[in-house]
């Protein structure tokens, strides 16, 4: 997935598309941002199981200074979207999945919070090159990742995007917790529930087609899953595609990486 010229960010985050709150649906509550606890429990109040990670997305975008937000399970090390605030909370997930660096990875694998609050130079940069140039080239210029679940296991992360650079401290870090806290616990309630974790499962069905497609080309290339993934991606980025997309490809015998292939 190749950067977009310098005018692309106009319908990315913080163009004229996208409004300071598009993501509360009809009937969704107001969140109050005086009292941040009670304007998550009125954000779930009588949603269905598979909306919890979309109405908190939405709350994120409301209570913080953020424009986007995404949620994101841990399958097998790949992070797998479960719920965005918006199309464009949607793509930075799946950036992130297809090459395989940025706050929400490093979150994951280190399980501690991961803040990038200037995307556009210094040790961001750095750090991740290319997550870097992709996010600034669509307006994200700062990107926050807390994990779920405990000191020792991830479950997924919690991943925040602003249009400007800045740090997350003070009130809104302890909003950005509350946040992290609730989808834990709205997550691993559905783990835990067998009827409810058939409807997470319809959350992440579509991204089963990556682990497929890493199957296909471990028995095509005779690799191990982790070089399998590496060449997805790679194939995905080159391309300028999703690793979903190029996944997706593969599954349906459109696209094979043969061992007389690079």
């Amino acid at each position: 997935m190749r950067p977009r010229d310098d005018g692309a960010h106009a319908d990315g985050f913080g163009g004229p598309q996208q409004g300071r709150h598009p993501t509360r649906a009809p009937g969704d509550p107001a969140p109050d941002r005086a009292d941040p606890a009670r304007a998550l429990a009125d954000a779930v109040r009588g949603a269905a199981p598979e909306e919890l990670p979309r109405r908190l997305c939405a709350a994120a975008v409301e209570l913080l200074p953020v424009a986007g937000a995404s949620v994101s399970l841990l399958s097998e090390g790949l992070p797998v979207l479960v719920g965005a605030s918006d199309d464009h909370a949607v793509g930075m997930a799946e950036m992130e999945a297809t090459l395989g660096e940025g706050p929400c990875v490093c979150a994951a694998e280190t399980t501690a919070p991961v803040f990038a609050g200037d995307l556009t130079g210094g040790p961001a940069v750095a750090r991740w090159p290319v997550y870097a140039q992709q996010a600034t080239a669509v307006g994200v210029r700062a990107a926050y990742s807390l994990p779920l679940g405990d000191t020792t296991v991830c479950v997924g992360t919690l991943n925040l995007y602003g249009t400007d650079p800045g740090e997350l401290a003070g009130p809104d870090l302890h909003t950005a917790r509350l946040l992290a806290s609730a989808l834990t616990t709205a997550l691993t309630s559905l783990h835990r529930d067998d009827a409810d974790a058939g409807r997470l499962g319809g959350l992440t069905h579509e991204h089963s087609a990556i682990q497929q497609a890493i199957g296909m080309v471990m028995a095509q290339r005779g690799v191990d899953a982790g070089e399998a993934l590496a060449r997805l991606r790679g194939r995905a980025f080159a391309c300028g595609r999703t690793v979903l997309e190029v996944a997706h490809d593969v599954v349906g015998h459109r696209t094979r990486f043969d061992r007389d292939q690079p």
